[in-house]
């Protein structure tokens, strides 16, 4: 990629949208950090999980303004699309990975390989965004349709598993309201795996077929 290349992904870097990219990558690292002082469930720490809960799902619902803006006002850029997925990414998997070190999906070793599946196909198709860009001609390839769907049903199941709802019931209790609640969460998580690996798929397919048509 020459000089000229490498400067056109950071035109537009201070667009709006862009901007309010940056600004939930901030949030993410104030959620996470709420997160994990407020520790895994049953922590008398109440206050800052339902500081992070709030927080979390006010990161998750920045992606769509900023998608919205670009559209809207002409102003979708390399960065952007890049940039994007990226802070999805941290905020999605970095919740991930705390909710697997507290125990928070029911069973610790399905926790972890659901975290370790969404880890490895969500780096591993960052990387690929890099790789393509460093290639004569490359350009960021959006997220597809089932990406998109993906990002939203995980960002809705985190969400639930984040907000402390546990604390309108009576102590001790665990009434039904509250198992059909968690089996929701659960649901949308593992809802959201399947779609993440269709859609690594996806992106592997349509990066490898246009490299083959190209050549």
């Amino acid at each position: 990629m020459d000089q000229q290349e490498k400067r056109s992904l950071w035109d537009g870097w201070n667009a709006p949208p862009n901007l309010v990219t940056f600004s939930r990558i901030i949030l993410v690292i104030v959620f996470l950090g709420l997160y994990i002082g407020a520790g895994p469930w049953g922590l008398k720490n109440e206050g800052m999980r339902w500081a992070a809960g709030i927080i979390f799902i006010i990161a998750a619902s920045t992606d769509k303004i900023d998608g919205w803006m670009a559209r809207k006002y002409n102003q979708v850029t390399e960065l952007g699309k890049l940039m994007d997925p990226i802070a999805d990414k941290l905020l999605t998997l970095g919740t991930l990975v705390v909710a697997a070190c507290f125990n928070e999906f029911g069973n610790a070793v399905l926790g972890w390989v659901v975290t370790i599946l969404f880890l490895v196909r969500e780096i591993g198709i960052t990387v690929m965004r890099f790789f393509v860009l460093e290639h004569p001609g490359g350009k960021v390839i959006a997220a597809s349709q089932a990406g998109k769907y993906k990002t939203l049903t995980q960002c809705i199941g985190l969400g639930m598993l984040m907000l402390p709802v546990w604390t309108f019931a009576p102590a001790g209790t665990e009434p039904v309201w509250l198992s059909i609640y968690f089996v929701v969460t659960y649901a949308l998580i593992y809802f959201s795996l399947i779609l993440c690996l269709y859609s690594g798929w996806e992106y592997l397919r349509n990066t490898f077929g246009r490299t083959a048509a190209r050549n």
